[in-house]
């Protein structure tokens, strides 16, 4: 240590009655989410969904979670299916249950399914197409309806969870990258070990 160093040092020292100084850690506000905490509210939306909402599906809240996630992951039904070890059927009736439609989903004359006094069957052969599909238009009519009369507002906290998740990811990477080079760029230290 130079002298200046260490007539700081012995400044120091002598004011705080020791030579080391430690903070108490207390949790703050506005802390960043971790990965533990957004399953956590993903998985208590889901769960809050199955116990107010008519649930089709007979999987897990655990298992429901991780549709949720590899949902927003952009992964397919029969992706997600393998990863379940349950059929690709079981997980689209799930993800309806869930509130969550894919593109392809709305491609079909949804209006006039919604609309029909007719069976599945009868406007299966009007419009050429098997009544099962039919079906899966009828559900998804029921389900953009449902999460229009709950205002869309459990999908909206999946995605706030997921957003959140997202934003810690990008701030901490960001804060790995950098450390303590900007702080200790230039510095020069001269040390004997």
């Amino acid at each position: 240590m130079d002298e200046k160093t260490e007539e700081l040092r012995d400044i120091f020292v002598d004011v705080a009655d020791g030579d080391t100084v430690t903070e108490s850690q207390e949790e703050t506000h506005g802390s960043l989410a971790s990965e533990a905490d957004v399953e956590a509210r993903l998985r208590e939306t889901v769960a809050e969904m199955r116990e107010d909402l008519d649930f089709e599906t007979s999987l897990s809240v655990d298992e429901l979670t991780t549709l949720v996630e590899r949902f927003y992951d952009e992964d397919s039904d029969a992706d997600i299916a393998d990863e379940l070890g349950v059929d690709e059927q079981t997980v689209i009736e799930a993800r309806l249950d869930l509130h969550l439609l894919r593109e392809a989903d709305t491609d079909a004359p949804l209006d006039r399914v919604r609309d029909a006094d007719e069976s599945a069957e009868a406007l299966a052969d009007e419009l050429g197409v098997d009544a099962g599909t039919i079906r899966h238009y009828q559900r998804v009519v029921e389900t953009r309806e449902e999460r229009r009369r709950l205002n869309d507002r459990y999908r909206a906290e999946f995605e706030n969870a997921l957003q959140d998740r997202e934003i810690s990811e990008r701030l901490t990477s960001s804060v790995h990258e950098d450390g303590l080079e900007g702080a200790t760029e230039g510095q020069e230290t001269n040390m004997d070990i």
